[in-house]
């Protein structure tokens, strides 16, 4: 890995490619395919949205040895200086500041990037990141519709990049070992798994478009999303209220649970049924997703005991209240038992009586997910949290917002990823985009 000065290619020639054509300029990067590395040699990185969970990034990484921020990028000029002030403060380096991600992409030496941007510019990036030959650390969910997380495994294989999705339970001890337990039959077989997110939102109030703040370019934080006029409950972080910039709460904080869900379950494929009710029951506010939500997803019957299964997911987000021990939480029944787990606290094995035959506590651990990412990178090998995998988990999300949106039952083919005899809830699984650099080819 190249820790030297760094080499650019020229900014005008740049510019010029678009998400099709971009891959020409990664040539020297995709042809050694996983480049190996000396433990001394350092994973040069960019950050790309260093607010809220990105700075969170930064306090982990400034404590490696073996990274170097290079870049912080944000098209909020305070984020920028706040980042970069974080980075050198924990390491004695400023990294550069940057406004636009496509100056981090042209820097060859720039080994991979964290994406730690709205929802809606997650594929964008993480695409672009890939075909210019870099590795991609995504936040969750990786996608903001069911069709960008398939172009971003594509991505990924093509150009052979590692890319992990923040999905930081796939690399915490205690929820490894609980699903190692379900998967041997520790509860018999695993027939229904529940997620259940329960806690206390705020309102975003009501708000009239304004000009936005001077220290923010709104059009580069637009990006490929349709154009509308800024209003100060948009962002930061309100974003992922509004449909065309995030998923609501169900790709926020519900989506750590659905993965651990779906995992429980042993599924590896997406549901053929989707069914859901909800609505704005508490709140009376711009949000325009559910704050109140149930849906449920079956799959078919597997190939390995012919059994269906079935995943349930349950929102309250004005309900600040602890169920079976867990605000946020998952269940799983089995033909000979029960467990209860929650990805902050632990979990609980309930046998025959209702008898507690083991548990385990623990925190998610995201030192040990940012750990696995580098290792792919140095050795090759597969992410805990690898793209297909956020794909599959992302895509509940997707789907069970569609699903109360429409108000009907949807039935969907996992092989060919469409809704089936529905042409206005299939539409849902991509989104307009208006003419940007940043739109994802095949989009």
């Amino acid at each position: 890995m190249n820790t030297s000065s760094t080499s650019r290619t020229p900014r005008r020639q740049f510019i010029k490619s678009s998400s099709a054509s971009i891959s020409a300029l990664a040539t020297v990067h995709l042809t050694s395919g996983l480049r190996a590395a000396s433990p001394n040699d350092k994973v040069s990185l960019g950050i790309i949205g260093p607010g809220g969970m990105g700075r969170n990034h930064i306090g982990n990484l400034n404590k490696r040895k073996d990274v170097e921020i290079a870049f912080v990028c944000d098209p909020d000029s305070n984020h920028q200086v706040n980042a970069a002030k974080l980075v050198e403060s924990g390491t004695g380096i400023k990294p550069k500041q940057v406004g636009d991600l496509r100056e981090i992409l042209e820097v060859k030496s720039v080994d991979a990037v964290f994406i730690a941007t709205p929802d809606h510019w997650h594929a964008p990036a993480a695409i672009l990141a890939a075909e210019a030959g870099k590795h991609v650390y995504v936040e969750k969910p990786c996608s903001h519709n069911v069709r960008e997380g398939r172009l971003m495994i594509e991505a990924a294989r093509r150009n052979k990049r590692v890319m992990q999705v923040g999905t930081q339970s796939r690399s915490t001890k205690h929820v490894m070992k609980a699903m190692d337990l379900l998967h041997n039959g520790a509860i018999g077989r695993v027939l229904v798994s529940k997620a259940w997110n329960s806690q206390k939102r705020s309102s975003i109030g009501k708000a009239k478009p304004s000009a936005p703040p001077a220290h923010l370019d709104f059009e580069t934080w637009l990006g490929p999303a349709p154009k509308v006029p800024y209003q100060p409950n948009m962002l930061h972080g309100i974003w992922r209220w509004w449909h065309a910039f995030g998923t609501g709460d169900m790709g926020n904080d519900g989506v750590h649970d659905l993965d651990i869900a779906r995992w429980g379950l042993g599924v590896t494929t997406h549901p053929s049924r989707i069914a859901a009710l909800g609505g704005k029951y508490f709140f009376d506010d711009d949000q325009q997703f559910p704050d109140t939500q149930n849906v449920l997803f079956e799959y078919a019957p597997s190939a390995e005991d012919g059994r269906q299964r079935q995943l349930i997911f349950e929102q309250r987000i004005w309900a600040p209240y602890f169920e079976q021990g867990y605000e946020n939480g998952n269940a799983f029944y089995g033909t000979n038992g029960f467990m209860l787990l929650g990805k902050h606290g632990g979990w609980k094995l309930i046998g025959a009586r209702n008898k507690l035959r083991e548990q385990m506590s623990g925190s998610p651990d995201l030192r040990a997910h940012h750990d696995d990412f580098f290792r792919c990178i140095r050795e090759g090998g597969t992410p805990n949290a690898d793209i297909e995998i956020g794909h599959l988990s992302s895509s509940l999300c997707h789907l069970g917002n569609i699903a109360t949106r429409i108000g009907r039952v949807l039935e969907f083919d996992p092989k060919h990823e469409q809704i089936v005899g529905d042409g206005e809830a299939n539409a849902m699984l991509s989104r307009d985009y208006r003419k940007h650099w940043g739109r994802p080819g095949g989009a």
